[in-house]
């Protein structure tokens, strides 16, 4: 696997493009053809076990994979990814995949880019992979991403396109019932008009408490806060938090830290940064962000010309953050495909180190992520094994994780998924 040295350059501010669903491709960084070095293996605690995974794109199609061992040893080989079932239920253009952790249920929403409306699909797993239709709800256009909130009563949604959130009971079948809708407006174009047009809602996270979803608004420049009621499900709106002007919040996730203090992570797509906040609770209405740490995405390293960042998730210790960057190919990787010589571009993978007491961030490893545009990705919960869907590539790939020192070490399978994929869950 390949890694990059930290170096100490500055950040610089990267000329930021647009990536409303084109296919774009970074120029060529020399730093590419740089020499490989493997991570070492160590501390990986991989089970032997087959295990399942749902994969969305905007073929239409969530496709079911199966990750088993194989018998040709380690690397590309010591792990197949076979297909297993694929639904075209979902509507044209599934861009979320949603697991509920309190039964098999997986909840699926359309972005809908050709339709009026989206809509929320709902299925009950199997073990042989195939997913059986609960029901669908149209809703507003875009959504493109879901929470479980109130302890398995409820769902929200972030809907891009459609400038909004949405609020769902979960009834006792798994499926929907619609509970709320908040329209969100802006004044005026924000600081990057072509992106900022119109609020754009990209993600709702659930704090560690249960008491409230944030919603980072990339063309709004402001974390969204809701305060949820446990009797009724419902969410009140409370003072939403601003980021600098041209942040573009995109995705973020909380810490509870063994320090007894609350962090939240925010990646900023438009100006990629990853910045930390201690959170502190104002009673049962709002949430208050003091910023404590503030990095390019990149580190000390230079933010490569058209880069955008995209996922930024725990990992199940809680001792790292993991991120994605796309447009930014720093590596040539060998083809996964041992009868092709043509080399894969490679956009990247980040492990940071978290400060429990303080919430800083220490940038450990820049990573290979196996194609181009890493959109999505989720680790298992053994923490050993990252998924990551490549949206312009049509590629998922499994890659091997050091739990010990967060480290991203080797590829272990590979597997082609008709469409752009934007996003690939475990069931587990």
């Amino acid at each position: 696997m390949v890694q990059l040295p930290i170096l100490n350059l500055s950040v610089v501010s990267s000329s930021l493009r647009s990536f409303a669903y084109s296919s774009l491709r970074s120029a060529q960084n020399p730093l590419v053809n740089m020499r490989f070095q493997h991570v070492a293996a160590a501390g990986l605690t991989t089970s032997a076990v087959a295990v399942n995974l749902f994969v969305s794109s905007y073929s239409g199609i969530v496709t079911s994979l199966q990750l088993a061992p194989s018998a040709q040893g380690p690397g590309i080989g010591g792990y197949v990814l076979t297909t297993t079932a694929s639904n075209n239920g979902s509507g044209p253009q599934p861009s979320w995949l949603t697991k509920d952790p309190y039964n098999n249920v997986i909840y699926c929403v359309d972005e809908a880019f050709s339709t009026p409306n989206g809509t929320m699909t709902t299925y009950t797993t199997s073990k042989s992979g195939t997913l059986s239709l609960i029901d669908t709800q149209a809703t507003v256009v875009g959504p493109v991403s879901t929470v479980i909130y109130n302890e398995g009563k409820a769902l929200a949604a972030a809907h891009y396109s459609g400038s909004a959130a949405t609020s769902w009971n979960i009834l006792p079948s798994g499926g929907l019932k619609s509970l709320q809708t908040f329209m969100f407006n802006l004044t005026a174009p924000g600081t990057i008009p072509s992106r900022q047009e119109a609020p754009h809602p990209h993600e709702v996270i659930l704090d560690p408490t249960g008491s409230f979803i944030v919603i980072p608004d990339l063309g709004a420049d402001l974390v969204r806060v809701f305060a949820i009621d446990p009797k009724s499900s419902l969410l009140t709106e409370s003072t939403p938090f601003k980021v600098p002007a041209g942040s573009g919040p995109r995705h973020g996730a909380f810490l509870k830290a063994d320090s007894g203090k609350t962090f939240f992570f925010l990646i900023s797509e438009l100006a990629n940064t990853i910045a930390s906040y201690e959170v502190s609770y104002l009673g049962a209405t709002g949430l208050n962000f003091t910023n404590v740490f503030l990095s390019g995405t990149y580190g000390n390293r230079t933010t490569p010309d058209g880069a955008a960042a995209a996922e930024a998730i725990l990992s199940p210790d809680n001792k790292f953050l993991l991120t994605s960057s796309r447009n930014a190919t720093l590596f040539q990787l060998d083809n996964f495909d041992k009868t092709n010589s043509t080399k894969i571009p490679s956009d990247t993978l980040h492990s940071w180190a978290i400060d429990h007491a303080t919430g800083k961030l220490s940038l450990k490893q820049i990573a290979p992520a196996g194609g181009s545009f890493p959109r999505h990705f989720s680790v298992n919960k053994a923490g050993d094994m990252v998924a990551v869907g490549l949206q312009m590539d049509g590629r998922v790939v499994v890659i091997e994780r050091n739990v010990a020192d967060g480290m991203f070490g080797d590829f272990v399978a590979s597997m082609d998924v008709a469409g752009q994929v934007t996003s690939v869950i475990w069931d587990e």
